[in-house]
């Protein structure tokens, strides 16, 4: 009973949040998706993560052991995922990088933080940016068809992490009134992105839900699986085992559907995914979480 509390306690507060989103454009009140996104990612997340490495007390050889960790699990999913995909002939521009990257910003920053504190945000920062560079330079690549992936040089959320290194690693800290500001500024980012993610899974139209929900199930077992394994195999302490996996596992983000409407991907169908994928992670990440607990 008490480890049942205890999974209510950290993922009810993130579902509340989403489902605050969904109410609140179900009601027909105006939310400016694009605008709030916009200030997410390129200001309130990149002051969470600079100073989440910042003022992490974790151990620098432990946050590489994990980086290192976290860009072998994306390998690895990468080959996987391509691989069944080419099997089942699938469309590699619309359903590879949906089935790959996960709603590691907008879910699994605060299920992180709320299941080990401030220890599991410096690890699930970690996780999510090697995904959100990944996802920049070859997601977008292959989103597109082609062309540049240099966007990532571009991308906060990439300057932000080596800016946020760089001070862990010397053990810098920036002044007390900049930090507070900065700090400020992050806290911003969890509600944002998780009220955010309620809009829009409420304005989403899916396509073929059975298709969804068999590749959603798919994504689970290969996102578990392989992060479980290469975990192990870089011999994590427990908490960043955890982070990674439940990072890896995190349902399909929105960013994917945005990025198949802006390219020309199949959008109904990664639409598809995301309002499934979320709506499985209700019962799937409350399960993950016990059994890493």
């Amino acid at each position: 009973m008490n480890l049942v509390l205890t999974v209510l306690e950290i993922t009810a507060p993130v579902f509340l949040l989403a489902a605050i989103g969904f109410i609140w454009v179900r009601m027909g009140f105006e939310y400016q998706i694009d605008f709030v996104t916009r200030m997410a990612m390129t200001l309130s997340v990149p002051c969470l993560i600079f100073t989440a490495l910042m003022r992490t007390e974790i151990d620098p050889a432990a946050l590489t052991a994990l980086s290192l960790a976290s860009v072998g699990v994306y390998a690895a999913l990468t080959l996987v995922t391509a691989l069944v995909l080419w099997l089942t002939k699938l469309d590699l521009r619309s359903y590879l990088a949906p089935l790959i990257f996960g709603n590691t910003g907008n879910l699994g920053l605060p299920l992180a933080l709320f299941a080990f504190g401030e220890a599991g945000l410096g690890y699930a920062v970690v996780v999510f940016a090697v995904m959100a560079l990944w996802s920049f330079t070859f997601g977008i690549w292959v989103v597109s068809g082609g062309g540049s992936v240099v966007r990532a040089l571009k991308e906060p959320l990439l300057w932000a992490t080596i800016l946020g290194g760089i001070f862990l690693s010397q053990g810098w800290h920036t002044p007390v009134f900049l930090t507070n500001t900065l700090e400020l500024t992050g806290q911003m980012a969890i509600p944002l992105m998780l009220i955010t993610l309620g809009v829009a899974v409420a304005r989403l139209r899916p396509g073929s839900i059975r298709l969804a929900s068999v590749l959603s199930m798919l994504k689970i077992a290969l996102c578990v699986g392989t992060s479980w394994i290469i975990g192990r195999l870089f011999g994590l302490d427990d908490v960043a085992f955890a982070v990674l996996v439940l990072q890896v596992s995190t349902p399909v983000a929105v960013t994917s559907y945005l990025l198949a409407v802006k390219y020309g991907a199949d959008a109904d169908a990664v639409a598809g995914l995301v309002v499934v994928s979320t709506l499985l992670s209700v019962l799937m990440l409350p399960l993950l979480l016990a059994v890493l607990l």
